[in-house]
């Protein structure tokens, strides 16, 4: 049986907002807290294996966001992240990417996560 993709997009949405959090608006500080850089890993992990569980046709709908390449940063998060992550791209996909994402997600009729 198939769950609910609102329930997906709730996690998107969560994890977004759990990164946001976490990471601030500050690189310097972002790179030197190694806690909250596993946390937001974590959350990333979290969010770009909800984006793999979406249907197709809610996907369509937002033909802005890259679902390859979130897929293909799934798969180094969780199978090279040893060579292929480093504090500058995965602050370059929290400043650049997670907006228009969780703006897409809000998009898809969810109840705004608790703040």
């Amino acid at each position: 049986m198939k769950k609910n993709p609102q329930l997906y997009v709730m996690h998107i949405v969560e994890a977004i907002t759990h990164i946001e959090e976490y990471a601030g608006n500050d690189y310097d500080i972002f790179c030197k807290d190694k806690k909250t850089y596993d946390a937001v890993l974590h959350n990333l992990q979290t969010m770009a294996e909800s984006t793999k569980r979406l249907p197709e046709e809610m996907k369509q709908r937002h033909p802005e966001i890259n679902w390859r390449d979130i897929a293909g940063f799934l798969n180094i998060l969780v199978h090279d992240y040893l060579e292929g992550i480093n504090e500058a791209r995965i602050w370059k996909v929290i400043t650049k990417y997670l907006p228009p994402l969780k703006q897409a997600m809000m998009n898809e009729n969810i109840v705004t996560p608790k703040d």
